[in-house]
């Protein structure tokens, strides 16, 4: 079972954030190659987090050693290898990581995409998720693609547009 806690700061707005967050977890786990993962009896938790530029660009700073915000981070708290280890029957609870959004710069991005920021956020959180579970696209040019073949099949299944179509204005 895979329970999405969420934590909604300022300055992000009113919203069904928390929904937004679990349909986004879900897709993207149940699109991956660890689909299994969203069938368990034991509870998979990914904390979701949606915060300030400021504060993300603290952590950045911190884990990343770059001084800016970026769109979302993710902290993964499991190793993908041992991902297969969680068995259908263990009873019990895992946690797979945590994702954290900067609102001004998910606000920007959506709208240079004219996207809403609810799509947005949906994508950026279907990508934090893929991170979690070991997708990394900085690895090379055919992990880039893998994943977001991954993000187009999870957005998809939640109605939402493919993120990478090139767009003619």
């Amino acid at each position: 079972m895979i329970h999405v806690e969420t934590a909604i700061e300022k300055p992000w707005p009113g919203g069904n954030w928390d929904a937004l967050a679990e349909r986004a977890v879900r897709a993207a786990i149940e699109a991956s190659a660890h689909g299994h993962i969203a069938q368990l009896r034991r509870i998979v938790e990914v904390s979701v987090r949606y915060t300030s530029d400021e504060e993300v660009r603290k952590l950045n700073l911190s884990y990343r050693q770059k001084d800016k915000p970026t769109n979302v981070l993710s902290f993964p708290m499991i190793e993908p290898d041992l991902l297969d280890t969680i068995k259908p029957g263990d009873d019990g609870e895992t946690l797979l990581g945590d994702i954290v959004l900067a609102h001004g710069v998910c606000d920007r991005e959506a709208r240079e995409k004219h996207a809403s920021a609810e799509a947005h956020a949906t994508h950026l959180i279907v990508h934090g998720t893929l991170h979690l579970l070991g997708y990394d696209h900085e690895q090379g040019e055919a992990e880039a693609e893998a994943m977001e073949e991954i993000e187009r099949v999870a957005l998809a299944a939640l109605g939402i547009d493919d993120p990478y179509a090139v767009r003619e204005d």
